[in-house]
């Protein structure tokens, strides 16, 4: 069994929180309808972001009250932007941009070959001037960590200002992959799941999250 490097330890954030372990829960039975496993991904994913985010910079800006004029606290959502992986990253857009609406979306189209298991590109479309922009790279699964590592290798063409890497589910050899490529990156995830097998998912797992959010086989 793999375990995780020391060095990647610090780089990696588990939430922990009840109402993310219990969602998690749910979705991982087999029995999950596919309605039932896109809506708890969503909301699984709104309460994950608020971790994920805990650090974005904020302003002050002045607003009028009922009552009186006041000094306020606010971010621009316009300076962050969410990147999905294709096509399974989509199932946790809709439940972090309910947070954060004014985010900007990027998209990374790459697909695992089943023979070698490494990442194949054929998408990229980004915002503009990513060069002020705070990215969060959006994925249910880390698995072998060859797509994630691929696809911000790719986006760190665009010099973002900086990346996080939000995933439902994980391995220590997802987390060391990652690592390894992107010492840099910051992981959140809702768990870490034991280990691969053969085929590169994880166990014990939710099986494959794209065929579950779109009920593809």
């Amino acid at each position: 069994m793999i375990q995780i490097s020391a060095a990647a330890r610090p780089h990696v954030h588990l939430i922990d929180h009840p109402l993310v372990q219990h969602k998690l829960t749910l979705m991982r039975k087999k029995e999950a309808s596919t309605n039932s496993f896109r809506q708890l991904l969503g909301e699984l994913s709104s309460l994950m972001v608020y971790e994920v985010t805990r650090d974005m910079a904020t302003q002050t800006v002045e607003i009028e009250t009922p009552l009186e004029t006041m000094q306020g606290t606010a971010i621009d959502g316009k300076k962050l932007v969410f990147v999905s992986i294709l096509r399974a990253g989509n199932g946790i857009l809709d439940g972090v941009l309910s947070v954060v609406p004014g985010a900007r979306v990027g998209h990374i189209g790459i697909y695992r070959d089943p023979a070698t298991l490494q990442a194949v590109e054929y998408y990229f479309k980004m915002p503009k001037d990513m060069q002020e922009r705070d990215v969060i790279v959006v994925d249910p699964m880390l698995a072998t960590g060859n797509s994630a590592a691929a696809a911000i290798t790719r986006l760190k063409e665009c010099k973002p200002k900086s990346i996080k890497f939000l995933c439902i589910l994980t391995a220590p050899q997802g987390i060391n992959t990652l690592y390894g490529a992107h010492p840099d990156v910051e992981i959140f995830t809702a768990a870490i799941d034991r280990e691969l097998n053969d085929h590169g998912y994880i166990l014990p797992g939710l099986g494959d999250a794209g065929d579950r959010i779109f009920g593809t086989q």
